[in-house]
Parts: C-alpha cells; sequence; structure tokens
C-alpha cells in the first residue's frame, strides 16, 4: 500500500511539473509570444558634433531605428578623444549584452582585434577600416566595411574642374587651379585624393591642384589658414576639404573670401542652413554614406546573410558614396556641369570608369601623381 501511495505521489509530482514546464509564454504573459529585441551599441571613437564623419555613424542608428522600430534597442557612446579608453569602453561593452556592436575609424582596428575574439556570439561591425583578418586568428563575428572615397573624390574632381573660373590671382599663376585641404597625409584620406586629382584631370589635363594636410581633424583655426592662404596666394577659387570636423575652417574661409568650398562625408550645406551666405559657399560634399551602409548592415543581419569574417568595399554602386544635390547645388552648378557629373556617375556605376585607389599605389606613386598636378 505504502509503496503504491508513493507511485501515485511521483506520478502527481511529475503530471505537476509538466503542466508548469508547458507553454511558458502562456503562463507568463496571458498567451502571447515574447517579442525578441536585437540590441544594438554604437561606440563613437571621438565625439558627436564634428557635422561629418561621427554624426554619419549617428546617422545610421537613426535610420536603424526609424526602420526597425520596436524591434531595435539602441545606444550611442562617445568615447572621447582618450585612445586609452577605447579597448576597455569596448571590453564594458562586450560582457553586457548587446548583440550588435558597431564603432568605427582606424583607430578601432587594433581594439576590435583584440576584443572581438573574447566573444564570438557578438556580432562587430567596424567601419572605415578592416581588421587583419589573415594575421589575428578568432574574427569570424567582424564585419570589416570599407568605402570607395577614391570614387567620390573622383566625382569631386570632376566638379572642381568644371567650377573653378581660372582665376589669376595677382598674375602668380594663370592656369586652372582647385585646391585640397586634408586632415592627414594618411592612406585613407589620400585616397579621397587620388580619386579628386584623376577627376579634375579626367575633365583638363592640365589642370594644378594645391595640396595641404592640417595633421588635425579638430583644428579647424588652422584649416582655415591653409585654406585662405591657397585662396588669396595660391590660386585656388575652389577648394575641396577631407577633415572631418576641422574642414569647417574651410567653409569659413570660403565664405569670407567669397569663393566654394566642397564639403565631405555629410551634406555640409545643410548645416549651415541658418545661415545661407555660407552654404551658398558650398558647391556639394563629397558623401561618404556611413549612415546608409550602416543601415544596409543591419539589413543583411536580419536577413541572415551579413558577411562577417569578411571585408567589404562599398562605393557608388551600393550608394554608400556620392555628391549631394541639395537646393544650394541646383542654384550654384551651371545646368552643363550637374549633365556631366551625371553622365560620369553612370561610367563609374556601370564600370566604364575604373578609379585607381590609393590603397592599391604604393608611396612612390602617390608622390608622382601629386607632382603630375604642381
Amino acid at each position: 500500500m505504502k509503496k503504491l501511495l508513493s507511485l501515485l505521489l511521483v506520478l502527481c509530482i511529475m503530471f505537476s511539473l509538466s503542466a508548469c514546464g508547458s507553454k511558458p509564454e502562456e503562463a507568463s504573459n496571458g498567451g502571447e509570444e515574447t517579442k525578441e529585441v536585437t540590441k544594438v551599441a554604437l561606440l563613437v571613437s571621438g565625439s558627436l558634433g564634428d557635422k561629418s564623419f561621427h554624426d554619419s555613424s549617428q546617422g545610421g542608428i537613426d535610420l536603424i531605428k526609424e526602420k526597425y522600430g520596436d524591434k531595435v534597442v539602441t545606444k550611442t557612446i562617445e568615447m572621447g578623444s582618450d585612445k586609452t579608453k577605447f579597448i576597455p569602453t569596448l571590453e564594458d561593452v562586450s560582457e553586457e549584452d548587446w548583440d550588435v556592436i558597431i564603432t568605427g575609424t582606424f583607430h578601432m582596428k587594433e581594439p576590435i582585434e583584440e576584443v572581438a575574439p573574447n566573444y564570438p556570439d557578438k556580432t562587430y561591425i567596424l567601419f572605415d577600416t578592416a581588421v587583419s583578418y589573415d594575421e589575428v586568428e578568432g574574427l569570424d563575428n567582424v564585419y570589416s566595411i570599407l568605402y570607395k572615397q577614391n570614387e567620390a573624390g573622383f566625382l569631386a574632381g570632376v566638379l572642381a574642374a568644371q567650377m573653378t573660373t581660372a582665376t589669376d590671382v595677382d598674375n602668380i599663376n594663370p592656369d586652372k587651379k582647385i585646391g585640397f585641404l586634408g586632415a592627414m597625409d594618411i592612406p585613407v584620406i589620400n585616397d579621397f585624393l587620388v580619386g579628386y586629382i584623376e577627376g579634375a584631370k579626367y575633365i583638363d589635363e592640365e589642370i594644378k591642384v594645391d595640396i595641404s594636410y592640417i595633421d588635425s581633424f579638430s583644428d579647424a583655426a588652422k584649416a582655415k589658414e591653409l585654406a585662405i592662404i591657397q585662396y588669396d596666394t595660391k590660386g585656388v577659387d575652389i577648394g575641396f576639404n577631407v577633415a572631418g570636423r576641422a574642414g569647417l575652417g574651410q567653409i569659413e574661409a570660403a565664405y569670407e573670401k567669397n569663393t566654394y568650398a566642397i564639403g565631405v562625408d555629410s551634406d555640409q550645406a545643410l548645416l549651415f542652413e541658418d545661415k545661407p551666405e555660407k552654404a551658398n559657399k558650398i558647391a556639394s560634399s563629397a558623401l561618404k554614406r556611413v549612415d546608409k551602409s550602416l543601415l544596409r548592415a543591419l539589413d543583411m543581419y536580419f536577413e541572415g546573410n551579413i558577411p562577417t569574417g569578411k571585408k567589404e568595399s562599398i562605393g557608388l554602386e551600393e550608394g554608400a558614396i556620392g555628391l549631394s544635390k541639395n537646393k544650394y547645388y541646383e542654384e550654384i552648378v551651371p545646368k552643363e556641369i550637374k549633365d556631366k557629373v551625371l553622365e560620369i556617375e553612370g561610367k563609374i556605376g556601370s564600370g566604364e570608369i575604373k578609379v585607381n585607389s590609393a590603397f592599391g599605389l604604393s608611396s612612390e606613386e602617390i608622390g608622382q601623381l601629386k607632382e603630375s598636378v604642381k
């Protein structure tokens, strides 16, 4: 009898546990399925407000949130300029329950290489640089996005070469001359420059390009000083800045000297809509659409085909680069020049025009290209 009672008790307990363990969603939320949320963190290797590259990455987060709504939770962390904080911050975020961790620029290559292999369950998206997949193990969870900024530079060169008025400043240089103002003499900046020179020479083989480097991504005062030298004494009447926040100094110089500038990364004319007298001096901007590329990466993540463990170069064909064509562009740029830009965009997109990249050239070859436009 005791054995029978014990057996019945065991069966009751098993039945009770089975009943409690079935359909947990129904027990906890009245039958509704638990909604899965993907958590996405952006680590900015600097600060927002640069009106250029970092702001464009935040724009990507905004696009992701707009498209996916409550399917995603997002967070942006500004790491500032202290590079010693990059690895600890990346480790802290990786320890938390973020599914996708986005960061970018060359400053974050080594931190990702150090941290990502320790968190194989996370997906890392690294933009504007690539990790060394062949040299570092455990990077199968990293997707590196590179941009064909050389194509954007080519379009900027095409525009500048047609916009220059060949003004002879104090008889110093009677030739057509356009300007280039880079943040630093590094490959990613020179990739813009290679395209810029090739685009300008595509229009006019004899064109000259005055090239200056600021040695900073943030020193707008120095950028303005260098740009004024180009405008005042070098015969430049339109210049292209590739310098992040520092490049805003060139826009100030263009306004003061009543000439033109070409912005970079984001549509910089729209940043000055409350100051139309400055916006009207920005003929266009060479867009490096970090925002669209990050949305594209999340689209692939949700589709299950994000190419982690690889690097990918994207450009005009993928909508990752281009020229801004806002109301200022429409007003400033003559129709025949706009038509030529459209024609060349089509040729780049179709592959008819192949733009060289600084990443495929030796330092000697880049030096020779610079010399060819002095």
